[in-house]
């Protein structure tokens, strides 16, 4: 399959096209793709996953937002072989895809975030994720508490799937070089029956604005949501800052959150 060249690399879509072809086999090796798998590539760009993704594949779906680019990816594979989804991936339903999908990506860095928690509501329809990812975001989801790492995305991000760091990658691995570090990551969304029951919208709530001022007290960015007596009958200190508490300490507070809106209601 020749390569896909001659595009200029837009700023605004977060564009850095992975080159390096040892990187790009370890990717692909760490991810061991098998035949009759449902794999989605985020971001397909100049095809430099979707080659190696394809030489093990008999088919694979990409979701990709620049127009030049689908326009390259269409002239270069039939789609007996690709499927094309046009359009924002930030937005896209990857439930339409199917079942016990694996989710592979040279994410842009400038969406990253909100594109991991966009990906969290499809978890149930998704067995594995195997993203390329600026090194100081992989840092922040694998952080253990008390660490300066250690945030809202560790928190929601490790409450929902296990994760693992495989690999980082330099600059020259790239064109145009970002001007950072970044790494590989594979997420494994966890069974339901490893997950605590709580109100999702409360935990997050509560996450949020534990970490809105991080470096005040809990006392401080939780005062609004619970007094001195609901620290005292969680057991938790409001002298504490939120990077010290546990998950397990933000599911008992949601869960006391939302009993009160429950009892208020």
């Amino acid at each position: 399959m020749p390569k896909l060249i001659n595009h200029t690399p837009r700023k605004r879509f977060g564009q850095n096209f992975l080159v390096d072809d040892g990187v790009i086999h370890a990717i692909v090796n760490a991810i061991r793709p098998q035949p009759g798998e449902t794999v989605v590539e985020i971001g397909p760009g100049l095809g430099a996953l979707t080659r190696p993704l394809l030489e093990r594949l008999p088919h694979l779906h990409v979701v990709e937002l620049d127009r030049d680019l689908v326009a390259r990816l269409r002239r270069s594979w039939p789609p007996q072989r690709l499927t094309i989804h046009e359009g924002d991936a930030l937005k896209f339903d990857f439930a339409r895809v199917g079942d016990d999908l694996r989710i592979v990506g040279n994410l842009p860095y400038n969406i990253s975030s909100p594109l991991l928690f966009h990906l969290l509501d499809f978890a149930p329809h998704i067995r594995d994720m195997h993203f390329m990812l600026q090194k100081e975001v992989v840092a922040r989801m694998v952080a253990a508490p008390s660490t300066p790492d250690y945030g809202r995305l560790s928190i929601m991000l490790q409450r929902r799937c296990h994760m693992d760091w495989l690999l980082d990658v330099p600059p020259t691995a790239f064109n145009p070089p970002p001007k950072v570090d970044s790494a590989v990551v594979r997420l494994i969304p966890k069974a339901s029956a490893e997950i605590a029951p709580v109100d999702e919208k409360m935990f997050a709530r509560v996450v949020a604005a534990a970490f809105a001022q991080r470096r005040k007290t809990l006392r401080n960015t939780l005062g609004s949501l619970f007094t001195p007596a609901d620290f005292a009958a969680l057991g938790i200190d409001p002298g504490l800052r939120a990077e010290a508490l546990a998950i397990a300490d933000y599911e008992v507070l949601a869960r006391r959150l939302a009993a009160q809106s429950a009892s208020a209601g």
